[in-house]
């Protein structure tokens, strides 16, 4: 214990003996030149600045960076250094390292103090002049006789004096001021090397470690004096210009540069002008397209080994990728990186993400089974995402029910968030199944079963996932318990305080399933005014479809006109965007379809021919191949009593989709009128309309009356379908919950 505290006490002396030796040295030895500056000009010691006046304040015990650091006998050496260079020590010199000295104890407003007393722009030239002699060759300085004005430890010195009085600076919250006086430090090296720097700049180390700091410390400044656009620019130099950094400065800079670029919430800066670049290079045209540029440079860098791996590369190239549907690009960056710079399984769960997200479920589903079949069984993630798929596929539903009931073995009892998801997607798939080619006990049994699934689900996330809320609504309203549906469409509104279009929809579709149009049209109205503009069309085409169903046609037209003002603003506005976006763009030019189909439907009831066929003509220049559009002419025919050119337009629309439910029962419809031998067709029709949509009631009705025109064979045929279409027809909604 004593030697402890003998130690402890001789370190605190030898700290003192240290700073009283370099307060005289700073104090005695400064150069001839210097000594003729008055008396209050002379270099204050170190306990004096810390003291006087406005400055008794002293941020202490601070973070600075990588200066931070207890005061040595280091700044005792440099200042012997420069004495044995130069003989002297000027002002400036002395005033550097007393400020380091300062901002190395942590008193960074005294240091702030000592580094305002350099006069920067009388000792630029000096520092310009010695850092272009730096950049000489050898043999030009050879013949050279004359000596820089400052050594090369005296430019190391003054140039880490700037870097410090920024970072000074910036800890007292002095932003704007730390960036310009950082940018101090560029602006002169460049100056001194326009054509870049030489390849023996900062052969000590020193002088390239400031200019390193200085370049990297500069666009962080400025966003913190929130100047995007200096900012932007900061980086841009730090990386279009020779700085001699190495690759894993270049490497943080750049990852920067693409985070600020993606998150910053900035306008678009403008594209970068490159003096060296091509014709045929690529210019990133806007924020985003450059933040992808960046991350892909960085995955190039670590499939070529130049820098380490860093996992959040991949992560936000899959957010830039994902917003500008760029998920073919992405699964071929992934394909390039292997183990061990990435993980075989996440790969895998990477690349069949972005197979799905093209569209492409098949493929993600092959990579899914490679996991939970060879690498990791157990593998919940793999279990969940191929349920879902699964889910989503009529022939893959049975699958997808066997893997969530894996999924649900995995995680019970383990997480109840991950178990409520897999039982969610286990009711998805038992719903799914229902709706296949079964008998009515199987169908009645699986439904039972999804809604027990999903209501498990619900219970073990406390109602809290809007997703599996959502679900369990959707299930309710499809078996048409619209009481149960109607209680959780409020609670999800709730949930998600009215953010989700689909949310609201599905509301007001359940209120019209139970005839209260004029309540799901005040629904609507409500989304309209917590919805920007160009997200109202599908509220807008809902709210027309309650009023058609009110009988407020001429309403109904009005607002289907509005709905079309929109799309077609829309489409003028931002017709670059809809490219990008592709998904975006599809959605649009669909619902715009189905506008001028719904509009030719109107006109059809009011009789306004020729509306109709201008309606369709603005279809067929989105679509010609639309069975929808082939439909509503084959019903205009039939209003104009043309029944044999409706048949044709009906053939031509089940030609484009044979699945095509309207078609098939109008086909049906027009065969029966017609007569003839046409009942086995006609019935044929019509069952394969049930097949694929249980719930049509016009479908259960039309097959009523054929039963009924057969005969009283078949007169309890005839009842049943009537009745099922007359409790259908009770509680059908004016378009599909689904």
């Amino acid at each position: 214990m004593r030697i402890k505290n003998r130690n402890h006490k001789t370190g605190e002396q030898n700290v003192s003996r240290s700073s009283r030796r370099f307060g005289k040295i700073l104090q005695c030895l400064c150069s001839g030149g210097e000594q003729s500056r008055t008396a209050n000009e002379m270099i204050p010691s170190s306990e004096s600045v810390a003291t006087n006046g406005s400055s008794s304040q002293v941020v202490s015990s601070q973070v600075v960076g990588e200066h931070d650091k207890k005061p040595d006998t280091g700044s005792i050496e440099e200042a012997e250094l420069s004495l044995r260079e130069s003989g002297s020590i000027n002002y400036e010199e002395a005033r550097a390292l007393l400020g380091r000295y300062e901002y190395q104890k942590g008193n960074i407003e005294a240091a702030l103090h000592v580094f305002e007393g350099i006069d920067i722009s009388s000792v630029t030239p000096k520092i310009k002049i010695s850092l272009a002699k730096t950049g000489e060759t050898r043999k030009r300085r050879s013949h050279n006789y004359t000596s820089p004005p400052l050594s090369a430890h005296a430019l190391s010195l003054l140039l880490e004096a700037i870097y410090l009085k920024s970072k000074s600076l910036q800890i007292l919250g002095r932003y704007k001021e730390a960036a310009k006086s950082c940018k101090v430090i560029l602006d002169i090296v460049e100056s001194s090397f326009p054509e870049g720097l030489p390849e023996n700049f900062g052969a000590d180390g020193k002088l390239q470690e400031t200019l390193n700091n200085a370049v990297e410390l500069l666009p962080e400044l400025w966003q913190l004096a929130e100047s995007p656009q200096e900012a932007i620019s900061s980086f841009r130099g730090a990386l279009l210009r020779n700085w001699n950094l190495n690759e894993e400065t270049t490497a943080k800079i750049e990852k920067d540069f693409a985070v600020f670029l993606l998150y910053s919430g900035s306008k678009e800066a403008a594209p970068p002008n490159l003096r060296s670049q091509m014709d045929t290079s690529f210019v990133p045209r806007n924020n985003v397209e450059e933040a992808i540029l960046l991350l892909m440079i960085l995955l190039k860098k670590v499939h070529l080994k130049k820098i380490e791996w860093d996992p959040s590369v991949i992560d936000h190239l899959i957010y830039a990728l994902s917003i500008c549907n760029g998920l073919g690009p992405l699964s071929k960056q992934l394909e390039e990186l292997l183990p061990p710079v990435i993980d075989k399984k996440e790969r895998g769960l990477l690349l069949s993400l972005c197979c799905y997200g093209q569209g492409d479920g098949l493929s993600a589903l092959t990579l899914l089974k490679n996991i939970y079949k060879y690498d990791d069984p157990d593998c919940v993630s793999a279990l969940l995402m191929a349920s879902k798929i699964c889910g989503e596929t009529p022939d893959f539903v049975e699958e997808g029910a066997l893997l969530a009931k894996r999924a649900v073995n995995v995680s019970e009892n383990k997480c109840d968030e991950i178990a409520g998801v897999a039982y969610s997607l286990l009711g998805i798939s038992l719903s799914g199944q229902s709706k296949l080619g079964l008998t009515d006990s199987e169908r009645v049994k699986l439904q039972s079963e999804a809604i027990q699934s999903l209501e498990t689900a619900n219970r073990l996330t406390e109602m809290k996932d809007s997703r599996i809320v959502y679900d369990l609504c959707l299930e309710y309203a499809d078996q048409r318990k619209l009481d149960s549906a109607l209680g959780q469409a409020k609670h999800l509104i709730k949930l998600e305080s009215g953010s989700r279009i689909e949310s609201w929809l599905l509301l007001a579709r359940i209120l019209s399933g139970q005839k209260r149009f004029l309540d799901g049209e005040v629904i609507i109205n409500a989304a309209l005014e917590q919805t920007g503009k160009w997200d109202q069309g599908e509220l807008l085409r809902t709210k027309a479809k309650l009023q058609i169903a009110q009988g407020r046609l001429k309403n109904a037209i009005k607002t289907y006109t509005q709905l079309l003002a929109v799309l077609q603003v829309q489409n003028k506005s931002f017709p670059t965007q809809q490219k990008s976006l592709e998904v975006g763009g599809k959605h649009y030019r669909k619902l715009e379809l189905e506008t001028w189909h719904d509009l030719a439907m109107v006109y059809i009831s009011l009789s306004q021919w020729r509306d109709v066929e201008a309606c369709l003509s603005r279809s067929e220049a989105i679509n010609y191949y639309s069975s929808s559009r082939w439909h509503i002419t084959g019903l205009l025919y039939e209003a104009k009593g043309l029944d044999k050119e409706a048949l044709k337009a009906y053939e031509i629309a089940l030609d484009i989709d044979p699945g095509h439910v309207q078609s098939l029962v109008s086909m049906a419809m027009v065969l029966r009128r017609l007569g003839g031998k046409s009942g086995p067709a006609i019935r044929s029709f019509l069952t394969e309309a049930l097949r694929l949509d249980r719930m049509n009631s016009w479908a259960w009705y039309n097959l009523g009356q054929f039963y009924k025109d057969e005969g009283p064979m078949f007169i309890k045929e005839a009842v049943d379908c009537f009745e099922a279409a007359s409790i259908l027809k009770e509680t059908e909604p004016i378009e599909p919950f689904r």
